[in-house]
């Protein structure tokens, strides 16, 4: 509806203080079409009139009667009819669980090892984050000096020996192992070429001969996924 000239709303104005209306007469005034049946269901004055004037006394009525413009509580208000709707929506909100924003992936840019397939896995087996694998290794540093290795040369040894075993993506070894042999089968072998950001990085490892911001040069053979 249109805003009448000088009004503040939709409804007529009021000067609640020069008279109190009668009880039969606040009755009428409540039940306008102007006022929300919200409103008047909370107060108990929906229904007929007459049934109405009866069970209300006149100082409900009036109290009534002065809340609807204190309120605002008119029909097609936001205090009046929207209120319903916004109830309505509170307590089917509370059913539902709050939805939660994808985490944000960051994009580290490009990954920090080669891989060169020496053999060709299975192609149908590959490790999962937490599976452990099983792998044969000999690392080199970039002069070709080997700093580590399971294999063993003597035929005595290598029937005592068995690979090496861990948990494969969850950090149990240097990133640019956990990242490659998520991409490898079972059963390939292949060369990895690590930039030190993903082995030792800038402290290197003294105790491995691992000097600092070294590139690290693998070949791993993965034997077996649990």
């Amino acid at each position: 509806p249109r805003m009448k000239a000088g009004g503040a709303g939709p409804w007529p104005r009021c000067n609640r203080q020069a008279r109190a209306p009668a009880a039969s007469e606040s009755v009428r005034l409540c039940l306008t079409p102007l006022f929300c049946s919200q409103f008047l269901a909370e107060h108990k004055l929906l229904g007929q009139i007459k049934n109405v004037a009866k069970t209300a006394n006149k100082e409900q009525l009036i109290m009534a009667y002065n809340l609807l413009f204190e309120t605002k509580s008119f029909k097609g208000t936001e205090n009046g009819d929207k209120a319903t709707e916004q109830v309505k929506n509170v307590k089917t909100d509370e059913g539902k669980t709050k939805e939660t924003k994808p985490e944000e992936t960051v994009d580290e840019g490009p990954s920090k090892y080669t891989k060169s397939v020496v053999k060709k896995g299975d192609k149908t087996n590959f490790p999962k984050k937490g599976d452990v694998v099983h792998c044969w290794y000999t690392g080199k540093l970039e002069d070709g000096t080997v700093f580590d290795t399971n294999i063993q040369t003597s035929s005595k040894k290598k029937k005592a020996t068995k690979p090496l075993s861990f948990k494969v993506g969850v950090g149990r070894v240097i990133r640019g192992w956990d990242e490659a042999l998520l991409t490898m089968s079972k059963g390939e072998k292949a060369q990895l070429e690590i930039e030190a950001e993903w082995a030792y990085g800038k402290k290197g490892a003294p105790d491995a001969k691992i000097p600092p911001n070294a590139k690290l040069f693998f070949e791993v053979e993965l034997v077996d996924i649990d």
